[in-house]
């Protein structure tokens, strides 16, 4: 038991580290410590490269730096306190070895030139204030690197002293790195790394979510929508093994469909048939019954459990059609056929029981025959249920009329009554199957119906299905 709680604890801990609100919370996290880490890390690096730079530039420049170069000149200026002029010359000749590409001289306390060596050109013999504050302003931020130092601890005491080199020896070309420019690149770089990432971030989940969006829209051999794989179980893959596990579901659901349809045709086709036999065994004893010695209400009342006997072997006759076309074994074969022959075959086989019935018919056919491509047992089981229906429901009205309307190249056949309308009829037992059959029949044939019904009577219109919107339209 507790190793579970463990397992559970262990499971949710890594499905915790796998959500995608744990990866956004660590951009956020990472985005608060930008601030105090990386400035830090910034500067340290800033450092270490300037330093860098520096030692660089110490392997480029022959003498050393300019600070290198006044701190060794005040020094040597320094040491010559007290020094006589024959010292302060040969200290002189010294720097000059060490430094053969530098000028050096000196002036002495009165103000005269003792020593030149290096060429300057236009030093005057005797320095006066003038001379030498245009000296220092000549040479100031020029080409010529110059450092001036006085000789000894007392100023102008033993005079001074001066050294002058290119400049191009003491100071390197190369630019020096600022500090600004490095902060801000360096901090528009990490702004923009955080702006990727969460780019991809989010486009990431963007295109997981239109992966299942497209996977709920495409369908399979069923009409149900495709699984989708499942690689990472963040929220998404949670959504997504719900979305399979509901994909399932409708799968078990359809096949319970399926099995409770075929075991609901099977039921009633075996009830349909076994109907049959006790149907026709009423019908034979009825019709012994005729020869019998009978009063004139036993006779109408022979008469009316015919007609009841007849009306539910049709039902059951109808029933079983319309299980075997919705189960997918009525078979029908299209071929064209004049369907006017088939309707006077027809007529002419139910006249007979108009006439029992006081129905009145008007059948007005032209001769020139209109070939349709239909099922001919098909089309006679159409005819014979719209002719039934009419018996039934509206021999009151004493008419059923057969007529062929034509408009332009278009031809529909048409059966009309006088009865109270499809309405009324809807109402009775069984109105409603035969209707059935002749709508399934007339759309797998390539047909159109449509069926115009008021108290005044019934009109029915059966035409091929290119035509349905030309005579929808003149209706």
């Amino acid at each position: 038991m507790k190793r579970d709680k463990k397992e559970q604890r262990t499971h949710k801990g890594g499905r915790f580290f796998q959500s995608l609100q744990s990866k956004y919370l660590l951009i956020i996290l990472s985005a608060f410590l930008f601030v105090p880490i990386v400035f830090p890390v910034a500067t340290i690096l800033y450092y270490l490269l300037g330093v860098a730079v520096q030692q660089q530039d110490m392997q480029v420049l022959k003498y050393g730096n300019t600070s290198q170069i006044e701190l060794m000149f005040h020094q040597q200026a320094a040491e010559l306190s007290g020094a006589s002029n024959l010292h302060i010359n040969d200290t002189l000749h010294k720097l000059r070895e060490r430094y053969p590409d530098a000028s050096f001289f000196w002036v002495d306390g009165n103000g005269k030139t003792k020593l030149e060596l290096g060429g300057q050109v236009g030093l005057p013999v005797i320095w006066s204030n003038e001379d030498s504050i245009q000296f220092m302003k000549e040479y100031t931020g020029s080409d010529t690197f110059t450092v001036v130092a006085f000789i000894g601890d007392k100023p102008l005491g033993q005079g001074f002293m001066a050294m002058q080199l290119p400049r191009s020896l003491v100071q390197s070309n190369t630019p020096l790195i600022s500090g600004a420019p490095f902060y801000i690149l360096f901090l528009i770089l990490v702004f923009l790394f955080f702006v990727a990432l969460s780019l991809l971030f989010f486009r990431h989940i963007r295109t997981r979510l239109l992966r299942l969006q497209a996977a709920m829209t495409r369908r399979g051999e069923e009409g149900l929508p495709l699984p989708v794989e499942v690689n990472k179980h963040d929220e998404i893959g949670q959504l997504e093994i719900a979305f399979n596990e509901m994909i399932l579901q409708l799968r078990a659901g359809r096949q319970r469909e399926r099995e409770e349809e075929e075991l609901r045709k099977e039921l009633i086709a075996n009830l349909s048939h076994d109907l049959r036999t006790p149907m026709t065994v009423m019908g034979g004893q009825l019709y012994t019954l005729h020869k019998e010695p009978l009063s004139q209400s036993g006779r109408e009342t022979v008469k009316q459990l015919e007609h009841k006997i007849d009306t539910v072997s049709s039902l059951i006759e109808n029933l079983l059609s319309y299980t075997l076309m919705t189960s997918g074994r009525y078979p029908l074969e299209l071929a064209p056929q004049d369907v006017l022959r088939l309707v006077r075959e027809s007529a002419a086989s139910w006249y007979p029981l108009w006439e029992r019935e006081g129905l009145a018919a008007d059948i007005e056919l032209p001769e020139q025959p209109l070939v349709w491509s239909v099922d001919k047992e098909g089309f006679r089981r159409i005819l014979d249920n719209l002719f039934q229906n009419a018996v039934r429901h509206a021999a009151e009205g004493g008419y059923i009329g057969v007529a062929v309307i034509q408009h332009g190249e278009h031809s529909a056949l048409v059966i009309s009554d006088r009865g109270p309308g499809t309405q009324s009829a809807s109402k009775e037992k069984g109105a409603g199957i035969g209707l059935a059959i002749v709508h399934y029949l007339v759309r797998e044939m390539g047909l159109a119906w449509h069926i115009d019904s008021s108290a005044a009577g019934t009109r029915i219109l059966i035409y091929p299905e290119a035509a349905a919107g030309y005579f929808l339209n003149k209706i």
